[in-house]
């Protein structure tokens, strides 16, 4: 068994890669103690590259092709000349497959907010996050600064540096501009275009390229956005005095239709009434002063009591509730109903008492004289 081990390891390797993941970015083939054997096929295909690695250097880059490898590795000879190093051939050749695909929906987002000073609400935090693409631009770099000699190198190897370093550089470009919170999502494109442009050499200086950068979200504080909400709605509603009337009444419905009982809730809800009285009270008093000034003044009547003056068709006092109403008596001739401080009749100039006088010659008569018993002139 040993011995067929041996001759199983000495044929010539036939070297490709066929990748059934999505994340693999470099696969090192195994081959047995790393001794390619002189004469190895070497096969890439698309969206690969691979690079051959011999005697612990870069010997050269293949792109897609098959290729046949030299190596100082000869089968059988070379491992029994190596029995003073243990039947271990010091002659060391590896292939490492690079995988240049385009490793697209890449998730980016900020653990902690971005701190930006706005215009209209002053210093702000900022969330943000999208996705991004990138690929392998330069192998040999790549394979220098990041992976190394591993066996296998994944995308989660690096996403979580790549990540730092996008939310790193849309802070900045954040920061930098003077666009005002509310009207970011109107520049997510110019943003992701500018990150691009900005973060292009961070990826290059690792051989890599940044091959797409997009913002799906930047998110203000819940606070700010409570803000926002309220401005809307009153520049939507318009009418300040109008929503405040309609509000109360919703406030006094509410209060209306409580399922408590009891006296504790009855006094409850009738001082709730009362204070939501008095705000209604007080948003009709704001409401109605302005267009008083500008309407016409109606007719007014002065209380007989206090003084005050109210609307000529009020029946009580506003200022102390006394009636507004003057009483009323009924003239002695033409029963015309006169007020009771009047002396005489406005029609028909009869006097309260029910006397007469003649316009000739003065004399006092009675109400139903019809001419004057001294001159005898005609009482109109």
């Amino acid at each position: 068994m040993g011995l067929f081990s041996f001759l199983k390891s000495q044929f010539i390797e036939v070297i490709e890669w066929t990748d059934s993941s999505t994340d693999t970015m470099v696969y090192r083939f195994p081959v047995k103690n790393k001794e390619i054997k002189m004469g190895a096929q070497l096969t890439v295909r698309e969206s690969q590259t691979a690079i051959f690695v011999s005697e612990g250097e870069i010997a050269d880059i293949f792109n897609p092709g098959r290729y046949q490898l030299s190596t100082q590795n000869l089968p059988i000879l070379t491992k029994l000349k190596s029995w003073k190093y243990g039947f271990n051939s010091p002659f060391k050749a590896e292939v490492y497959f690079i995988n240049t695909k385009q490793f697209a929906d890449q998730k980016w987002g900020t653990s902690n907010p971005i701190m930006m000073r706005d215009k209209e609400f002053g210093i702000i935090r900022l969330r943000a996050y999208g996705i991004y693409s990138f690929k392998v631009f330069d192998p040999t770099l790549f394979l220098k600064e990041l992976f190394g000699t591993n066996q296998e190198f994944t995308t989660g190897n690096i996403t979580g540096h790549l990540k730092r370093s996008l939310v790193s550089g849309i802070a900045d470009i954040l920061g930098e501009t003077n666009i005002a919170a509310v009207d970011l999502a109107r520049y997510y494109d110019e943003l992701s275009s500018e990150a691009v442009k900005k973060l292009q050499p961070r990826f290059a200086a690792l051989g890599l390229e940044l091959v797409s950068f997009y913002i799906e979200n930047i998110s203000l504080p819940e606070e700010v956005e409570k803000v926002i909400d309220k401005k809307t709605s009153l520049e939507v509603i318009g009418n300040l005095g109008q929503y405040t009337q309609y509000q109360t009444a919703e406030a006094i419905r509410d209060a209306a239709q409580n399922p408590g009982g009891g006296l504790a809730s009855a006094g409850a809800g009738l001082g709730a009434g009362v204070a939501l009285g008095k705000v209604m009270q007080e948003s009709l008093k704001d409401i109605k002063e302005p267009q008083s000034q500008s309407s016409p003044k109606h007719p007014q009547v002065t209380c007989s009591d206090c003084g005050a003056l109210s609307p000529e068709n009020f029946k009580f006092c506003s200022n102390c509730g006394k009636s507004l109403l003057r009483p009323k008596q009924k003239c002695v001739k033409c029963d015309f109903e006169m007020d009771t401080k009047m002396k005489f009749c406005p029609k028909c100039g009869t006097a309260k008492s029910g006397e007469l006088t003649c316009k000739k010659c003065g004399l006092t008569l009675q109400a139903d004289s019809k001419f004057c018993t001294e001159c005898g002139h005609p009482v109109e």
